[in-house]
């Protein structure tokens, strides 16, 4: 209904007018004057026509006051600090919040507590709705209290419902301590309290990807959020984490440290292996949230979500050239993913752990796969303790997730020697093993040099229900490589040689060697499903992964292996 007023109407009335009218007939209402609409309602009810009584103004300015964090030396704390406020921090990695529960948390028991120092909810990205936690730095450091707990507890239960991501934003010194946090006898072991928190972790584990970034110190308990997440992102200079603070640890063993030497990036990502990416800074680490999060399904019932294929970062038809003749000469794996993924598309997860291993999240012909390389460029791509934890690992993320999974294998084998069965190189090298046979995902293995010994088992080889096993020209598949052949067999011979005879016999031996290890035997042999010219690897890649884009899970006929990463 279009209604004509006087052109010197005061906006304001015209709108109460316009609402008032429209309630009253129950229709859209729109006043004119001589040069168009000055106020409607009905349609899109304008919250300029809102008729705000002083309750609802008083509530208002209390959610506004909480929205804007605590004290101001708690703004002072994070700007000397280098952080961004959490609010701006969740605009970052959110296209829009949808909402948040718990805003009012410990209202009135402390005007320094707003929301009780941790924001939760659900937000968009990409489109995509996704549930979070977000510690406020600004309030008590963003120490956890009850009501946070109560928080954190809630929207796990809200992710597992809905099925949809679970994003945790960690910036928190731990458990707040303060007495007036609890009453006498109260414990973190209630059974609704700070365990059921970790509990949640593990029940939402494999059931719907957990993914975490640390923006600052993080010890005691609260150090096992980030560590449960799936996925880890860890910000420089400013994150590190531990199971005790370097003060504890002075009081109690004696050890003097810092936060960085203790539990910084550096040590997590190089040594402990408990971190995947380190990020120089907090915009870097919210594109790293939304890159993971475009590799990854809503939940373990859906299939990740495709995108158009781009070519290769390099010529395909160039990676022959890429591989060495020689099995022991050195090359750069990643020449080999960058002829076979999606341009931009490849993520490498904890690139500076175990190096001797590539693994990795990206796409090829636009749908996603995880990577699982040897890397030659380092101690030759044999398999250490480490790197075997770190694919076992791997492995069982992408299988959780429905993500196929391609192997690029070229390893002489497990690291042998004193050092690494102390550190367990069979205990750990089982896992890798153990994850690759149970792997239930598409699995491809493309043996693109050398496969000596156990480790092709690890690397999906014909024995551990691979979908295709494919051999490119230089491949190499054996028991032992040919100088370990060698000295196995006739080493008691060689003692008895004088230098230049051994030498001649090694390489007549060698020679003789080779002649079992051809791969065009082999191949003839059915040793491999397809014996492929690389130039063809990313043909044949698309073209398998396109196909097993149906296949379908066995049902489990126990409750588990006792295999356990």
């Amino acid at each position: 209904m279009e209604i004509n007023i006087e052109d010197d109407t005061d906006e304001e009335i015209a709108q109460a007018i316009a609402t008032a009218i429209s309630e009253h007939l129950g229709t859209d209402v729109e006043l004119v004057d001589g040069e168009g609409e000055v106020a409607a309602a009905g349609r899109d009810w304008s919250e300029e026509g809102a008729i705000v009584t002083e309750r609802e103004e008083e509530i208002r300015e209390e959610i506004e006051a909480i929205l804007s964090g605590g004290p101001d030396r708690g703004f002072e704390k994070i700007e000397d600090l280098g952080k961004v406020f959490v609010r701006n921090r969740l605009d970052l990695i959110f296209d829009e919040i949808e909402y948040e529960d718990g805003t009012f948390a410990r209202h009135g028991d402390d005007d320094e507590l707003p929301a009780d120092g941790l924001i939760t909810g659900i937000g968009t990205i990409d489109g995509r709705k996704v549930a979070f936690t977000a510690n406020d730095y600004t309030v008590k450091a963003g120490s956890l209290g009850q009501m946070g707990v109560e928080k954190v507890i809630r929207i796990q239960e809200r992710a597992m419902d809905l099925g949809i991501p679970m994003l945790r934003l960690v910036d928190s010194t731990g458990a707040r301590l303060n007495a007036e946090e609890r009453e006498p006898g109260d414990t973190h072991m209630d059974r609704y309290r700070g365990g059921k928190m970790f509990y949640n972790q593990c029940l939402l584990s494999g059931k719907v990807p957990q993914i975490g970034v640390l923006y600052g110190p993080d010890v005691a308990g609260s150090a096992y959020t980030p560590v449960f997440c799936d996925y880890l992102v860890m910000v420089e200079d400013i994150a590190g984490m531990a199971i005790a603070s370097p003060r504890i640890v002075q009081a109690m063993t004696g050890e003097d440290v810092d936060m960085q030497e203790l539990g910084g990036p550096e040590v997590h990502a190089k040594h402990s292996g408990s971190t995947d990416l380190v990020v120089p800074d907090e915009e870097t680490a919210a594109q790293r949230v939304k890159d993971i999060l475009r590799l990854l399904p809503d939940n373990y019932r859906n299939q990740p979500p495709e995108q158009p294929s781009q070519p290769p970062k390099k010529n395909p038809y160039g990676l022959d050239a890429v591989i060495p003749d020689e099995p022991n000469k050195a090359y750069d794996v990643h020449e080999v993913i960058d002829r076979v993924v999606d341009r931009d598309s490849f993520i490498e997860m904890k690139p500076d752990f175990a190096p001797e291993l590539v693994t990795g999240l990206g796409r090829i012909d636009g749908q996603v796969v995880g990577i699982v390389a040897n890397q030659p460029e380092h101690v030759s791509g044999a398999i250490f303790p480490d790197s075997a934890d770190k694919g076992a690992g791997f492995v069982w993320t992408c299988d959780a997730y429905n993500i196929p999974l391609v192997y690029l294998c070229d390893t002489p084998g497990y690291m042998i020697g004193s050092q690494v069965e102390k550190e367990g190189v069979l205990r750990k090298g089982r896992k890798f093993i153990y994850a690759t046979s149970n792997a239930q995902v598409p699995k491809f293995c493309v043996i693109t040099r050398k496969a000596y010994g156990a480790g092709i088992y690890a690397m999906a080889g014909p024995s551990f229900g691979p979908d295709a096993t494919l051999a490119l020209p230089s491949a190499e598949i054996s028991v032992m490589g040919p100088d370990a052949a060698v000295h196995a067999l006739f080493g008691g011979q060689l003692e008895d040689m004088d230098e230049a005879s051994k030498e001649a016999f090694i390489e007549s031996a060698k020679e003789e060697f080779d002649k079992y290890i051809d791969i065009r035997k082999q191949a003839g042999q059915m040793q491999v499903d397809e014996l492929v010219p690389a130039g063809d690897l990313r043909e044949q890649l698309e073209s398998r992964l396109d196909v097993y884009k149906t296949k379908e899970r066995d049902p489990v006929d126990r409750h588990h292996g006792t295999v356990f990463f």
